[in-house]
């Protein structure tokens, strides 16, 4: 087995938000991560995928190479979506991934007190960044721009907790807006306002890489791989896409949503059905379904909404310090499942039906 990865460390996505207002994470290399299990780390980049061909074409320090294989796992994810929105590109940051949330660090501390931040979005994204940068740094102005009403999509307890959570933390929030065009001095709407700011950060939403739409896969409009249950490519059965990369049915059939919440579960679903496919042996049922969502205000307050497997809020919710401490621990859970994917169990080994595979991964 090979992954290929264009950067060293493993990055916990679901903490950039700590990382752009100015913790240090723990530092996760791959090469430690798989050390002693007989996967292969190839640090390129990856810029096609031949799909008729079976081959990947990498880039590393070397230049331009390939790699044959006989089972792909499609991981490349998702990036920030402007929607063609004047102005994002040049003058908004974004916590899409490592760089750009350092970007982001580096920016918040050159300003000086008074000066105001505007965070663009009001999903989970928006919530955790605008709630850790006005925690992090109380001196500042810091506003959010939401489509809708904060938090609409939360049970009753958890919308009041969250509102509570805001005006504790000082931060204006612009509901009911549409953010027409970004400038280096704030942000303009749809309906001619402008929202002053020295810094805007855009979290309205992610779209995958474009590489799978230029391959022969079938993918869906939003350029996501179609995958059947068990995360296995509609028309190319050697190929799987997991995470935000898969357009893949979750427990009601429809299409499960980018996120970490789908990301492990999807993979784990890939690996058990290539281990099954593999040594013959009948492929796991796809069970895949949502139980909660996490949310963190800050690093000692946040929010649990307990949701049903289609992911619909039930009238429940953890709240608090309570909350905060059972996000952290799933985060770190997440990160130490990493480096045991056995979860301390015994591993099972079992013979491979036919001549030995080549299975890279792409990440």
């Amino acid at each position: 087995m090979t992954l290929v990865n264009a950067d060293p460390e493993f990055v916990e996505r679901v903490r950039m938000h700590q990382l752009a207002t100015g913790q240090d994470l723990k530092r996760r290399l791959l090469t430690d991560v798989f050390a002693g299990t007989g996967v292969r780390v190839r640090l390129a980049r990856v810029t096609a995928v031949d799909a008729e061909r079976k081959i990947v074409d990498v880039v590393d320090a070397d230049g331009p190479s390939e790699i044959a294989y006989d089972t792909l796992v499609y991981a490349l994810g998702s990036a920030v979506n402007d929607f063609g929105v004047p102005g994002v590109a040049e003058h908004a940051y974004d916590l899409a991934g490592k760089q750009s949330a350092q970007r982001l660090r580096d920016r918040l501390a050159e300003l000086a007190a008074g000066a105001s931040v505007l965070v663009v979005g009001g999903g989970l994204t928006g919530i955790e960044a605008v709630t850790e940068i006005a925690e992090a740094r109380p001196d500042l102005e810091v506003a959010l721009a939401a489509r809708g009403v904060l938090g609409d999509w939360l049970s009753e307890k958890a919308q009041r907790h969250l509102r509570k959570a805001f005006d504790r933390l000082g931060i204006t929030v612009h509901e009911h807006t549409d953010i027409a065009g970004v400038q280096a001095t704030g942000a303009r709407t749809a309906d001619g306002r402008t929202i002053p700011a020295q810094v805007t950060v855009w979290t309205a939403g992610f779209a995958v890489h474009p590489l799978a739409a230029a391959t022969t896969l079938r993918v869906s409009e939003t350029g996501q791989i179609v995958v059947d249950d068990t995360m296995r490519s509609v028309s190319h059965p050697d190929v799987y896409a997991i995470g935000d990369a898969a357009f893949a049915p979750g427990a009601s059939g429809d299409p499960l949503r980018m996120s970490c919440a789908s990301g492990v579960p999807t993979a784990y679903q890939a690996a058990d059905a290539i281990a099954a496919r593999l040594t013959g042996r009948e492929v796991p049922r796809n069970s895949i379904g949502y139980t909660g969502q996490c949310i963190s205000l800050g690093r000692r307050d946040a929010i649990v909404q307990w949701v049903t497997p289609d992911d619909q809020p039930k009238p429940s919710a953890l709240t608090g310090t309570a909350a905060a401490r059972l996000k952290e621990l799933i985060c770190k859970s997440a990160a130490w499942s990493i480096s045991h994917p056995t979860s301390m169990l015994p591993s099972r080994r079992r013979r491979i039906t036919g001549a030995p595979k080549t299975t890279v991964t792409t990440a």
